[in-house]
């Protein structure tokens, strides 16, 4: 129990199947000319033949995807704080080493993390989820390691070495049994002001034989986060998806933002179900996102900030009208 205040740590210590867990390092260059996203994690099945550890690699700006397999037995997590090691390779929120060699391609990496903003855990509310981590057995639970952060070091993909450093950074992570059959999800914190960040999320909840929409989003703005989500009565006015946008329109008793994110050509990663890495789910970095920002006072709307991100994760999977269904249950 004591792990739910700690959803950066590894949380499948005692899980044998049909389970999945993933971290999500996304870096952006200073230039903004180089955008990686580097995603270890592990694959239990219910055939262990088919079990494994892994480390994704995505180069977003060329489109390509690299994927990586191990034994389990190469996966080792530290039992009290987030440190994790697969084969040569270890991550934590400080830092990331890559020493990978498959035969075919050869990726070397040492970056460093510094003045990271994770989502607040409270006692009643141990993370992004809310109370919703309480929840037993759920299909998957979320954790937004780091809003914004600072990077130092390099990557280097088959002799092409970037240089990341006074780069910017993002961290997540997803655990369960499968992710939602539709979903939608957006990040990015390359704003025209530094230290603004969005990040957001609608899914497919399964609930008792049912299910019902869930969504969380969060704004970093003047060092304070924004929270948007269903579990604080954030309403959800408007869902717009089409094949060259997703519009979204939250409100709550004390703010309101708008989002509107242009969608651009992404690449297909490999996504768990039931524990396996089965499913397919595209994802760009390369989207932009418009969204203004509302105070509510006494029933009045004051503008606060109104901003385009850049480099900005952007993934839509499944049926919207699955979401917009779940609205009403």
């Amino acid at each position: 129990m004591t792990n739910l205040w700690k959803p950066e740590i590894f949380q499948g210590r005692n899980k044998k199947r049909d389970y999945f867990e993933g971290w999500y390092f996304k870096s952006i260059d200073k230039e903004e000319k180089t955008a990686y996203s580097i995603i270890p994690g592990i694959s239990l099945s219910k055939d262990s033949k088919k079990s494994h550890a892994f480390i994704m690699v995505l180069d977003a700006k060329n489109h390509k995807m690299y994927y990586f397999t191990y034994k389990t037995t190469d996966f080792w997590a530290d039992k009290s704080k987030f440190e994790i090691k697969i084969h040569k390779n270890t991550f934590s929120l400080k830092n990331i080493h890559l020493d990978i060699d498959d035969g075919k391609n050869k990726i070397k990496a040492d970056l460093e993390f510094s003045n990271i903003i994770p989502w607040p855990v409270k006692l009643l509310s141990p993370g992004v989820m809310g109370w919703y981590a309480f929840v037993p057995k759920m299909e998957c639970y979320h954790g937004v390691l780091s809003f914004d952060h600072s990077i130092q070091g390099y990557v280097d993909i088959d002799g092409d070495k970037r240089d990341f450093n006074r780069g910017k950074g993002y961290a997540e992570k997803d655990w369960g049994k499968s992710m939602p059959s539709s979903w939608i999800w957006m990040q990015t914190n390359h704003f025209e002001e530094d230290g603004i960040s969005l990040f957001g999320s609608i899914a497919k909840i399964p609930w008792l034989k049912n299910y019902f929409t869930g969504y969380i989003f969060g704004l970093l703005y003047n060092n304070k986060i924004y929270r948007f989500t269903k579990y604080n009565g954030t309403k959800i006015c408007k869902l717009i998806v089409n094949d060259d946008k997703i519009e979204v329109k939250l409100e709550n008793k004390k703010s309101i933002l708008e989002i509107n994110a242009k969608r651009t050509e992404g690449v297909d990663l490999p996504a768990p179900s039931l524990g396996e890495m089965t499913s397919r789910v595209n994802e760009s970095l390369n989207s932009k996102i418009n969204i203004n920002f509302y105070a509510k006072n006494n029933g009045k709307k004051e503008f606060i900030f109104s901003g385009t991100g850049r480099n900005a994760g952007l993934e839509f999977v499944g049926d919207i009208n699955e979401l917009l269904n779940g609205f009403r249950k």
